[in-house]
């Protein structure tokens, strides 16, 4: 399960239950549609994560399937804890820095996110203590550190357009420093799936993009 080196990126899914994921896209394209966005969505997340030389580790939202399509071989499985969300990832920061000396999370919601940006994170906190990635929609979809630091969840509105600039603010309050990563869109609106010109391919669920 282990690779080598002491680099870890931990990915937070939901598990994909009809009329449970992408609400807001749901609205338009409807429920059935919306969810075969999403599994489209992880298996790109899959495809990065896997061409990674990392630790991996996936936390589900409400409960570890075994069977599913993230393999037990390449994935090392848990539950994210009941809590709101920056308890929860710095709760799984804190459990994943025990065995790793970098450390990244990541969700599966980037159309855009690619190995090589998730690398440069990994290859940046050698020199910096933590990496962003900012969203456009003032969120983020990637955040690095090398030192556990869960200040960085207190205090935090989640969902809204002041995630990413308050955690800068809570970066700079400890006199630590940061790098930027490119800044991406997360997929959470119609307009947002079509503008990366992806496309359902039946029950493959496969984005054509990835062609």
């Amino acid at each position: 399960m282990q690779e080598t080196g002491k680099n870890a990126l931990i990915i937070f899914i939901k598990n994909p239950e009809i009329g449970k994921v992408k609400t807001r896209l749901a609205k338009t394209v409807g429920d059935e549609k919306a969810l075969k966005i999403y599994e489209a969505l992880m298996e790109h997340t899959r495809k990065i994560a896997t061409a990674l030389p990392v630790n991996r580790r996936l936390f589900y939202s409400q409960y570890v399937n075994e069977l599913d399509s993230w393999s037990p071989e390449k994935f090392q499985k848990a539950l994210q804890i009941e809590a709101n969300l920056g308890e929860k990832m710095a709760t799984a920061f804190h459990t994943v820095f025990k065995e790793n000396e970098k450390v990244i999370i990541i969700g599966s919601d980037c159309a855009s996110l690619t190995p090589e940006i998730v690398q440069t994170a990994f290859d940046k906190l050698d020199d910096f203590p933590f990496v962003i990635g900012p969203a456009i929609d003032g969120g983020y979809y990637l955040l690095g550190m090398n030192q556990f630091t869960p200040e960085v969840f207190n205090d935090i509105e989640w969902s809204t357009e002041t995630v990413c600039s308050t955690t800068i603010e809570r970066i700079n309050s400890l006199d630590k420093t940061y790098f930027l990563l490119p800044e991406l869109s997360d997929i959470d609106y119609e307009e947002d799936w079509v503008k990366y010109g992806w496309e359902l391919e039946g029950d493959k669920k496969t984005p054509k993009i990835l062609k």
